[in-house]
């Protein structure tokens, strides 16, 4: 039954597929189906929306973003005009440049060079695999709006959320699971009564997706606030944890052979991200007051879901985008707080 997810290992840009902590939705804010709400990503985007408009204000001057587009993915096309608007409507200077493939690497050298340039995007994949991460790379982390750099990856995995030892500058995370983590927080599932970091302790949480640019990441940020995560793909499930009573630092992985069945039984949210518009998570699997939450471009979950779930988010590509342009102000405060630590 996995190999019929047909789940992509090479699953595309950490924000490509678009789609505070109150334990409460009004029904002000969710659109409601008999026990189900159903809440738009707009909805849970609204308070990062002011925060990065308000950083705009502080910061006295028009972010710059550069977007390189080196492929034909009608989709990557689309996601580049929708980040190119949010950006102009909060007050950033976004830029595409369409590029040969051949020529990307270049291009990412250039546009490290620029002073003028705060942040920069790739619209992956091009060429696939080993080549794509190489190119990942290549990219000045200190540009790097969605965190793919090996410095951002390393911290995610080994939960450090800091790039200093006196904790100033938060580390970047990559920003689709970072918006899921967002959702999650919104939605009252993160518990804000047990300490920072420890917060999804006690909940189970099955992520459909174990992409190196997507699923991986978010069972791992996602264990490391003290979750146990089920990750699926058309391998296998494996099974994310802290170990009992969260004692391990940082996550650790363990292959189990449980099915999908087994593990959205015990789960109290399902997470959904396969790029196919012919999968659809079985509803039946579904426990009652479930909460569901899907960032694939793709509705993974029919409509019936709502007849399982107790809270459902269809999408979150309003949320990815701001998470994005978040990261763009993080890194330049980081750049900002190195300097005045190296005039003292």
């Amino acid at each position: 039954m996995l190999a019929s997810l047909r789940l992509t290992k090479g699953f595309k840009s950490p924000c490509l597929w678009l789609s505070r902590a109150n334990s409460t939705v009004s029904a002000a804010k969710a659109v409601s189906s008999a026990h189900c709400h159903t809440l738009l990503a707009s909805t849970i985007a609204k308070s990062y929306i002011d925060e990065i408009q308000r950083g705009v204000k502080e910061l006295g001057r028009k972010p710059r973003i550069v977007g390189l587009l080196a492929n034909d993915d009608p989709a990557a096309q689309m996601y580049a005009d929708w980040t190119s608007k949010t950006s102009t409507n909060l007050g950033f200077d976004y830029q595409l440049i369409k590029v040969d493939k051949d020529a990307l690497e270049q291009a990412i050298v250039d546009v490290n060079k620029d002073d003028q340039i705060d942040g920069v995007m790739v619209y992956f994949p091009v060429f696939g695999g080993g080549q794509d991460q190489y190119l990942q790379q290549v990219l000045d982390k200190d540009k790097d709006v969605e965190g793919l750099n090996h410095t951002y990856v390393q911290n995610m995995y080994h939960n450090r959320r800091f790039l200093d030892e006196a904790e100033t500058q938060k580390s970047i995370l990559p920003c689709t699971p970072l918006a899921n983590v967002k959702v999650l927080e919104y939605l009252g599932v993160y518990n804000p009564v047990l300490p920072y970091g420890n917060r999804l302790y006690g909940k189970t949480i099955t992520v459909v997706n174990r992409s190196e640019i997507v699923g991986r990441p978010l069972a791992s940020l996602l264990a490391n606030d003290g979750a146990t995560v089920f990750s699926v793909d058309a391998n296998g499930i494996q099974k994310f944890t802290r170990g009992d009573g969260i004692k391990l630092n940082r996550h650790h992985v363990t292959d189990t052979d449980l099915t999908l069945k087994d593990v959205a039984s015990q789960s109290d949210v399902l997470i959904t991200g396969v790029p196919s518009s012919k999968y659809k998570f079985p509803t039946e699997y579904i426990r009652y007051g479930t909460v569901c939450v899907n960032f694939s471009s793709e509705k993974n979950f029919s409509p019936d879901v709502k007849e399982k779930a107790s809270l459902y988010v269809p999408s979150i590509g309003k949320i990815t985008i701001a998470m994005l342009l978040r990261n763009q102000l993080r890194l330049i405060n980081n750049k900002q707080l190195r300097g005045k630590n190296a005039s003292l």
